[in-house]
């Protein structure tokens, strides 16, 4: 079921408040129009009507889409200690109601950045594990190790037989592209599989460059 409820704002910039529909649930068999206006950045997405100020609304969603076996929890978060705090909560409170049964055969994820939750869904969309992919955008940022501190990889697209991913420079402020053929992903994901890494969750897991690193040295999910 997909969930939402109105809260008043102030718009930080011109002070005007205003009500804005923040949606803490969404249910992709229930509203189909609702995930194509989160993938447009139309969702919890606060604009004053006054002077246009816009920003994320930092309220936690739960991403369900049962076709494809795809559950997303977003808790907004910029610390990394908050971030994990959260993340333990999740799994603690999963664990007690024993939701856990009850997806089995689900790919389970936490994200606490927006621009991330966004990316879940576009990378499942198009068929992919978002595992192999960030062992992918890993070695994408490796090939100029000198900047890879200073840059993100995101995936962006599929289609002709690449798959395309965008990558931002903060320094330098420039956004890249890189194409990468399927069949990359196809023997990477296929590789991981044979080493252990299973394609679907035994619990909430937080898929990212971290993971796609400890991955790449030896380990799987099942550590």
């Amino acid at each position: 079921m997909s969930i939402n409820l109105k809260q008043s704002v102030k718009c930080p910039k011109c002070a005007q408040m205003s009500e804005v529909t923040v949606w803490s649930s969404i249910t992709v068999k229930d509203s189909a129009d609702l995930k194509k206006d989160l993938l447009e950045g139309r969702v919890n997405i606060f604009r004053c009507p006054n002077c246009a100020q816009a920003g994320l609304m930092p309220h936690p969603m739960l991403y369900n889409d049962e076709d494809k076996r795809l559950m997303i929890t977003f808790s907004p978060a910029d610390d990394a200690v908050v971030k994990q705090q959260l993340f333990e909560k999740v799994q603690s409170a999963s664990k007690e109601s024993g939701e856990l049964e009850k997806l089995e055969g689900y790919n389970l994820r936490f994200v606490s950045d927006y621009n991330a939750l966004l990316e879940k869904i576009l990378i499942f969309d198009n068929g992919f594990n978002d595992k192999a992919i960030e062992v992918i955008k890993l070695m994408i940022l490796s090939q100029d190790i000198d900047k890879s501190e200073q840059r993100s990889c995101r995936f962006g697209k599929s289609e002709n037989g690449n798959m395309e991913f965008m990558i931002h420079d903060f320094i330098e402020n420039q956004v890249y592209t890189s194409q990468v053929p399927v069949e990359t992903y196809n023997t990477i994901w296929q590789s991981l599989k044979e080493s252990g890494v299973k394609p679907y969750s035994f619990e909430w897991e937080i898929v990212d460059g971290a993971y796609a690193t400890r991955l790449l040295n030896g380990y799987n999910n099942n550590f």
